[in-house]
């Protein structure tokens, strides 16, 4: 058994985190699905409880993948964490092609979950728009009393409250939560917030990928082009674009407000005991992370792939 689980153990820390990301973003959106799902077809939910499964699903992508990828499980958030310095610039493509494909993933696997009752509700005539319409139970659509205009600023807005809150929480000289166990349940709380304020408007996507991946699913499996030629091709491109202008604002916000202000911190010393040569035991000191992969520069990161490449 330990030798299946050596050969089955990639080293390849990219494609690690690609798996991570993957996974955190197949149960995001997962949750974001179903909760719609059971929204649309059945007197089961509310819209109270379909924002606090939304909240959830990120909570639960976060645990899956915090300590692999650090699961930002949104390309518009990893904008944000690679302007900050979390990400390395080069994981930036890895980490958007993973987690649309994830959410593409999570939309095919409820799609199979909710197969009777999207047949019992629309009798098999997949439509966008009308009093059967089922795509919204995938991806976002506006509010048909709100313009196109006032959409984008909705998804700039909602996705900057997103990325500024999570650009706080993730500053250790800021108020982040003490035990690194918490973050993800602050994240999900983040989410559930913006979806009480802000989804009157158009659904608050706030995730490229999110958004993106099931609307990819829907014009395979029998929604045709209307996912994205809904208001004339005016529609589709604004929880892609919207949420990328958003991050990069709330990454020049949080640093001309907060980041920038704060006192350079000196490298924290600790003890280490080192066995010199005549075997004799001194105390040297180190930095703390200095062999710990999460404190290594992007130039150490690219070194480590092109070995392990």
């Amino acid at each position: 058994m330990g030798m299946i689980r050596e050969k089955l153990r990639i080293k390849n820390q990219i494609i690690k985190d690609m798996l991570g990301e993957f996974l955190g973003t197949f149960f995001l959106v997962t949750f974001a699905v179903a909760a719609s799902a059971q929204y649309v077809l059945t007197d089961l939910s509310s819209f109270l409880t379909l924002n606090f499964a939304n909240g959830m699903g990120l909570v639960f992508g976060i645990y899956a993948a915090g300590g692999v990828s650090g699961a930002s499980l949104n390309p518009s958030v990893s904008i944000a964490l690679c302007l900050s310095g979390f990400i390395p610039w080069y994981k930036y493509p890895f980490y958007t092609v993973a987690q649309i494909a994830g959410a593409f993933t999570a939309a095919a696997v409820q799609y199979g979950v909710n197969y009777d009752m999207l047949n019992a509700y629309d009798g098999g005539n997949r439509t966008t728009y009308g009093p059967t319409a089922t795509a919204g139970i995938f991806s976002t659509f506006p509010n048909p009393k709100v313009s196109t205009l006032n959409c984008f600023f909705d998804q700039v807005f909602g996705t900057f409250i997103l990325a500024i809150c999570i650009l706080c929480i993730l500053d250790k000289r800021n108020f982040m939560p003490l035990d690194k166990g918490l973050i993800p349940l602050s994240m999900g709380g983040i989410v559930f917030a913006i979806g009480t304020c802000w989804a009157g408007n158009c659904g608050y996507a706030i995730n490229p990928a999110r958004d993106l991946g099931p609307r990819l699913f829907t014009a395979v499996a029998g929604w045709g082009i209307e996912p994205f030629s809904y208001r004339n091709w005016q529609w589709f491109w604004i929880p892609i674009v919207g949420p990328m202008c958003g991050s990069t604002l709330a990454y020049i916000i949080y640093q001309l407000f907060i980041e920038l202000h704060w006192t350079p911190l000196e490298p924290e010393p600790v003890d280490a005991i080192v066995v010199t040569a005549n075997g004799t035991k001194e105390k040297s000191m180190e930095l703390i992370g200095v062999d710990n992969h999460a404190f290594k520069s992007s130039k150490d990161d690219e070194l480590d792939l092109a070995t392990k490449l």
